[in-house]
């Protein structure tokens, strides 16, 4: 499943411009010297044809050149010899697009802008889907048991590892930061979701996340976990409808096997 990537295609719209702008440099190159080519062997003519024919003739020699066809129109040596000069100066041009032009439209950010491309529309239907923000140990198996209740799951990672991690398992993955940035939840479709899920350790983010969420979707049903009773009412003021809370948990599991005493 590919993954749509908040951060990284932005560098790729960069590198794009960029490499289109590389294009545009080396085709300006090349006509540039193709127009002092063709120039050059006007002035070297010495024959008596009209203007028009040494034009046509010049320009037939210059593109055979660029072409590499080889097929040159009567050439004395003069003009050998500045034909090969000019040979010299496309091989220049040629060396110079292939540094410059090579590897940048398959570079990373570029093809995480095109994997997005991919994943747009799929994320553009979503509607009526569970969010899960973090997928580590917990994260994966809330996702896990959410998919396998027949859940729509989308899960959110700002890790790259993580992210991969959820999408090579079949999630619909968005690779960002959602309590920093607006964006990830856009794409994430947080105004259609029924429901979010945040697994993420991290005491702040899960609040800044809440926040984020909640402001977004007011009708949205948040369930977080919380360390201890003081920051579950820091959630629930958030937007949080629900909070766990982790001491809670631990004390119970740890109570519950024990044997229960008669009441006197």
């Amino acid at each position: 499943m590919p993954i749509y990537r908040v951060i990284e295609p932005q560098l790729g719209r960069i590198q794009q411009q960029e490499w289109r702008r590389r294009v545009s440099h080396v085709v300006g190159l090349l006509l540039v010297t193709l127009a002092a080519c063709a120039i050059g062997l006007i002035a070297l003519d010495s024959s008596n044809q009209p203007l028009p024919a040494k034009w046509f003739r010049s320009l037939w020699n210059a593109l055979n050149l660029i072409t590499t066809l080889g097929d040159f129109n009567g050439l004395d040596l003069r003009e050998k010899i500045f034909m090969m000069a000019t040979m010299i100066g496309f091989l220049a041009i040629g060396g110079y697009a292939v540094s410059t032009l090579t590897g940048v439209l398959s570079s990373d950010s570029v093809m995480a802008l095109r994997e997005n491309k991919r994943m747009k529309h799929k994320l553009e239907n979503l509607a009526d889907h569970v969010i899960v923000i973090g997928f580590g140990t917990i994260g994966r198996l809330v996702a896990g048991r959410l998919h396998d209740a027949g859940e729509q799951v989308v899960v959110i990672d700002r890790s790259p590892d993580q992210a991969a991690q959820a999408s090579n398992l079949g999630f619909v993955v968005v690779q960002g930061d959602a309590g920093m940035d607006d964006a990830t939840f856009d794409h994430a479709r947080v105004e259609r979701a029924k429901a979010l899920v945040v697994t993420t350790e991290d005491p702040d983010r899960k609040l800044s996340i809440t926040l984020m969420a909640h402001s977004r979707n007011k009708e949205l049903k948040i369930v977080v976990s919380g360390e201890n009773s003081q920051r579950g009412t820091l959630l629930h003021r958030a937007g949080a409808s629900q909070v766990v809370i982790t001491d809670d948990l631990i004390a119970n599991a740890l109570i519950d096997p024990l044997p229960k005493g008669d009441k006197a």
